[in-house]
């Protein structure tokens, strides 16, 4: 029957079914929402990964937790962070985990105080979700802002990684406070993060150089004496007089500031605990050969150098490899990361787009490193929502599906050797875990050279 209101002949309109446009517009009007959400999406992590470890042979808990919190024992009971064997990292991280040495005699007491760190880690993700929030708001409105947001705080692989006691999290709130600090130009809050940054995990000092490049003196907001109107500014075409332009207060503020900071704790540091924290947290990265869990085409090769090393200890425990770590070819993994990730994209982008830069170098590091593991994924992850509006994958949404998509298969596949290797006790290393890792590799270069591209045509600041 036609609606008496309509006019004769019209066709009644037909119901709108749709949910309302507004629905996800309404999440993010507001952070409480969004921040709520993401808090109860780690929460129920962590009350899994309870039940998982208590009734499953797989454990959700990382192992990298188990060692942390011994180190943490260890402290607590007057010794040193490093009398755990493999801790690799800062006594800061020993020190921040205190709280799970402590014994109350209470089991579900005890249980909460050995989930410390595991909070800490979650609620690290939070705060660096705010931090992209507030970078975000810069350039665009504040719910717009909570959406690219919600790429960290509502991303289930960011929320896995922490509850199960990785501590990448807390490097995201450091690289998410650099960053904020650099685009608000505080250069001592700037410098302070970044020496501090480097001390904590090695890797951070790759932003320095794209940092510097980015410093000149328009983006920094030091006023430039201007010409008299009419009269051209005086070209400086000479090297000389480039490089002394180059040389600026905000420049030197931010190197020896940052270089300080990082040396100070150094200091301290050796001073409590001698040589063994020099050797376990910095000089083991150079001659590592971990194998486990690694994404890395050198991953095979990883792994018949740790064999050759076992052969060579157990046949003579004062040596610790057959192949000197010069001969190896994975010990040059380092050149084509360090001349990507600190010159080449560097000079490429940072003047144009910093953050893009920085995710460009954070996605070139991790590529290209000879270890590569699901956690280091977090290390760009952090970036991503601050690149993701002005990307060629949100411009072309075929593009963007197609990256992601070949992104997880990549993972996928690998994961399928590496379940058939540890879980199966199949040999697949050649050609089936290499391969797989091939691809991998192949995918993330193919998905860097887009990021290099966006960045390199980026809007500068």
């Amino acid at each position: 029957m036609a609606n008496p209101s309509s006019p004769a002949g019209a066709a009644s309109p037909a119901k709108d079914t749709s949910p309302p446009a507004s629905a996800i517009t309404t999440f993010f009007q507001r952070p409480a929402p969004l921040y709520v959400s993401s808090a109860l999406l780690r929460l129920t992590f962590l009350l899994y990964g309870l039940w998982q470890d208590a009734y499953s042979p797989v454990k959700y808990t990382d192992i990298d937790y188990l060692v942390f919190t011994d180190a943490a024992r260890f402290v607590s009971r007057g010794g040193s962070p490093y009398d755990r064997e493999t801790y690799r990292y800062t006594p800061i991280l020993a020190w921040l985990l205190l709280p799970t040495a402590q014994a109350t005699g209470y089991a579900f007491l005890d249980a909460a105080l050995f989930s410390f760190g595991k909070v800490l880690f979650a609620a690290a993700d939070l705060i660096a979700g705010w931090l992209l929030e507030r970078v975000l708001a810069r350039s665009m409105p504040e719910p717009a802002a909570r959406k690219y947001a919600a790429i960290w705080l509502l991303n289930p692989m960011v929320a896995t990684i922490s509850t199960r006691g990785s501590s990448e999290g807390l490097l995201g709130v450091l690289v998410a406070a650099l960053l904020s600090a650099v685009l608000a130009r505080r250069v001592t809050l700037a410098a302070l993060l970044l020496g501090f940054s480097v001390h904590f995990k090695i890797y951070p000092f790759i932003y320095a150089p794209a940092i510097v490049w980015w410093m000149d003196r328009e983006a920094m907001g030091s006023s430039r004496k201007q010409p008299p109107k009419g009269e051209k500014a005086p070209s400086q075409t000479s090297w000389i007089s480039r490089a002394v332009g180059f040389v600026t207060a905000e420049r030197l503020q931010l190197g020896i500031l940052s270089l300080a900071t990082f040396t100070a704790l150094n200091l301290i540091m050796y001073a409590i605990y001698g040589f063994p924290f020099l050797t376990h947290t910095y000089l083991h990265h150079v001659t590592r050969i971990d194998h486990r869990h690694n994404f890395s085409p050198y991953n095979t090769q990883l792994y018949l150098a740790s064999a050759v090393s076992a052969n060579a200890i157990a046949l003579d425990p004062s040596s610790s490899s057959f192949v000197p770590s010069s001969l190896r070819i994975e010990s040059t993994a380092f050149l084509p990361q360090l001349l990507l990730s600190c010159v080449l994209i560097p000079l490429a982008a940072a003047k144009r787009d910093l953050p893009a830069t920085m995710l460009a170098q954070t996605f070139a590091f991790v590529t290209f490193n000879k270890v590569c593991t699901s956690q280091y994924f977090l290390w760009y992850l952090i970036l991503l929502p601050l690149y993701l509006p002005r990307s060629s994958f949100l411009r072309q949404p075929k593009l963007g599906l197609t990256a992601l998509a070949l992104w997880v298969l990549a993972q996928a596949l690998w994961l399928q050797q590496g379940y058939e290797l540890e879980f199966l006790g199949r040999s697949v290393f050649l050609p089936g875990l290499w391969g797989a890792s091939l691809v991998f590799f192949g995918v993330n270069c193919w998905l860097l050279g887009v990021i290099i591209t966006d960045a390199g045509s980026g809007v500068k600041g």
